[in-house]
């Protein structure tokens, strides 16, 4: 392949330029049997069971951000997806819209990050596409991944949290409010003294290892956008339970408070990247958020709140001074751009 340093609108014209970046950037890090064939499909293979299918778009601005980049964002968020389902994540699709002029090393960062990404989590990138638009048409790079995971019978209502009930306990693995003020950081090119870095990882291997041979599992979600606070929003939004969380058992960086205190954001309603809620039965709470300490991504876990059978339909947050909130869902965009 003739070298570019950049990125050129012939790379997206199906020729040669394109079969050039597909064999030489892409297949090259994302080599295995199943994309080898590189056919208009993959074919896959799948034990008895049901199947997890989910698809997102990552249009992070920047694309490189303290703890992290696109790449890595675009494989953990589909991972995390499929795993909060009670799924097991076994392949990726990887599309890539490039505007004219983008970096060749640059997205040769990317893809490697995706490629060892993808590697830790134990899954295939299997099928993708590539489109390069006019300059001023696309901000650098977007990407969508699609993921398949593998879903069994036991964990089929992990999804919708059909059986969740009063005095189930509310569990979270870690700070909040990272990744939103590491990428708000990055992008007002803030001097701030004490870095801050995005939470940014695949949450798969801790949630198989903190829910194996659990029976209480009621519910799993990742904290992305919106935070922690649209999450319990929605999960109570027209239930016939309530739920509570404790302010002084949600951990918050103090780097990250005092970012959130100058901006005028709520930590509750920072976007994470790494961060997994768990509704699990009282009698196996303690022995989910020991088995999370055991793992790097979970050592900071620990139970913030409870379901309750009061105040239905409505989530609210005991505070630190003794007050109650109600958590309302997320009003407008608060951070645009964060994944």
């Amino acid at each position: 392949m003739k070298k570019n340093d950049t990125i050129l609108l012939g790379h997206g014209s199906g020729g040669k330029l394109t079969h050039d970046l597909i064999d030489h950037l892409f297949a090259r890090y994302f080599d295995n049997p199943i994309l080898r064939q590189q056919g208009d499909s993959a074919l896959l293979e799948v034990t008895s069971g049901k199947l997890a299918f989910t698809t997102d778009s990552f249009v992070v601005d920047p694309v490189f951000f303290p703890g992290g980049n696109i790449g890595h964002l675009a494989i953990a968020g589909t991972v995390n997806d499929l795993s909060v389902s009670g799924a097991i994540p076994l392949y990726l699709s990887a599309g890539f819209i490039i505007e004219e002029g983008f970096s060749m090393e640059s997205l040769e960062i990317i893809v490697k990050t995706m490629a060892e990404e993808a590697h830790k989590a134990g899954v295939s990138i299997v099928t993708g596409d590539t489109k390069v638009v006019d300059r001023g048409k696309c901000d650098k790079l977007f990407i969508n991944t699609s993921g398949i995971g593998q879903l069994s019978v036991a964990n089929e209502h992990i999804s919708s949290g059909i059986t969740i009930r009063p005095g189930d306990k509310i569990i979270i693995n870690g700070s909040i409010g990272d990744h939103g003020m590491a990428i708000m950081a990055a992008r007002k090119e803030l001097n701030i003294s004490t870095k801050i870095e995005s939470d940014c990882a695949c949450l798969n291997s801790l949630i198989h290892e903190s829910i194996q041979g659990c029976k209480d599992i009621r519910f799993m979600r990742d904290a992305t956008r919106g935070g922690l606070g649209t999450v319990v929003a929605e999960l109570t939004k027209g239930k016939s339970f309530g739920l509570k969380l404790d302010e002084t058992k949600i951990k918050v960086r103090e780097n990250v408070r005092g970012l959130c205190e100058m901006l005028g954001f709520d930590p509750l309603y920072v976007a994470n990247e790494g961060k997994v809620l768990v509704v699990v039965g009282p009698e196996e709470a303690d022995l989910v958020v020991s088995r999370m300490k055991q793992h790097p991504l979970g050592v900071e876990a620990a139970i913030i709140g409870e379901i309750t059978s009061d105040h239905q339909g409505t989530a609210w947050l005991e505070t630190v001074v003794g007050g109650k909130r109600i958590i309302d869902m997320l009003s407008g965009n608060q951070l645009p751009r964060i994944c």
